[in-house]
């Protein structure tokens, strides 16, 4: 494992737009499919990283939070699967339903996503607006495993709330740090 922090795509960047099978339902799905009316939250993360484990209940009780406000979730794993075997589809649709994911969970098999949206890392958060314009990128809180700080959701949870009343976009934003995205070779 290796510590990796976000990139920190450009801010007014256009969500880019994606079609990938949903390992919960079986079906494809597009941005527009995942898109709220007021906001949009994509996640990278992964099934093994132990930075999205220990994060997993606090994204769950966010969308949970904001899904009567009009605030569309999605999470897309991309990892290569032949060298990590535990984030395949099959494994991904039974850890979405372990951890009671109230979300889509897609599978990038050609990694083309992640570099469309410049992930790094798991976990790796991006928030758009009603225009799907990039407001927020960077880490769900200060917590992480073993630092002993409150994994309250706090940075996210704020972006999110700007992002709903339309506030102007905050420039000071710290990156998310996790597991490298393990590449295809």
């Amino acid at each position: 494992m290796a510590l990796t922090e976000s990139n920190m795509l450009e801010l007014g960047t256009k969500a880019p737009d994606f079609n990938l099978i949903d390992t919960i339902s079986d079906k494809n799905m597009s941005l527009a499919d995942v898109a709220g009316k007021k906001a949009t939250v994509v996640m990278f993360i992964c099934n093994h990283c132990p930075f999205v484990v220990h994060v997993n209940k606090q994204m769950v009780s966010i969308a949970n939070d904001f899904k009567d406000k009009e605030v569309g979730f999605v999470a897309i794993s991309s990892n290569d699967v032949e060298n990590y075997p535990q984030d395949g589809p099959d494994k991904m649709k039974t850890h979405a339903a372990k951890e009671g994911y109230n979300f889509p969970y897609l599978f990038d098999e050609s990694q083309e996503v992640a570099k469309a949206y410049d992930a790094a890392c798991t976990p790796d958060y991006y928030v758009f607006d009603e225009n799907q314009i990039l407001v927020y990128r960077g880490r769900m809180d200060k917590s992480r495993p073993g630092n002993e700080q409150p994994n309250d959701g706090s940075d996210l949870r704020s972006a999110i709330e700007n992002t709903i009343q339309q506030k102007p976009i905050i420039n000071n934003q710290l990156p998310s740090a996790g597991c490298n995205i393990k590449w295809k070779k």
